[in-house]
């Protein structure tokens, strides 16, 4: 299986990363081969959540990329490791828009006061 995921993500010099559908297509590819597995044995409702943070990958396909494009590198652990940030970034700025709504609430009902 990991053969084939390197044999998809090494491609030849006029297939490389040359746009973002590209590399969605390879963060897919990798994300979905090395990753079956472990989604097949989550529950549901984990399973919606990992899907969610798949997405979240793509939502930073392009910074992704060039961060790979710079390297000159198409490996799956890179591809992963970049993906990986892009949740972080992604679940970072779900709980920061969580703690800036919570203060709105504390300010409103402070100054109800």
């Amino acid at each position: 299986m990991y053969d084939t995921v390197v044999a998809v993500v090494m491609m030849s010099e006029s297939h490389r990363l040359t746009n973002e559908s590209n590399y969605d297509r390879m963060v897919s590819q990798v994300l979905d081969t090395r990753w079956d597995t472990y989604r097949s044995e989550l529950r549901q409702a984990d399973r919606i959540v990992f899907d969610r943070l798949h997405d979240h990958a793509h939502a930073h396909a392009a910074a992704s990329r060039a961060y790979m494009e710079a390297r000159e590198i198409e490996h799956p652990l890179h591809i992963e490791r970049a993906a990986f940030v892009s949740m972080l970034i992604e679940q970072q700025t779900h709980i920061d828009d969580l703690e800036d709504r919570l203060d709105h609430l504390e300010k409103d009902l402070n100054d109800e006061e």
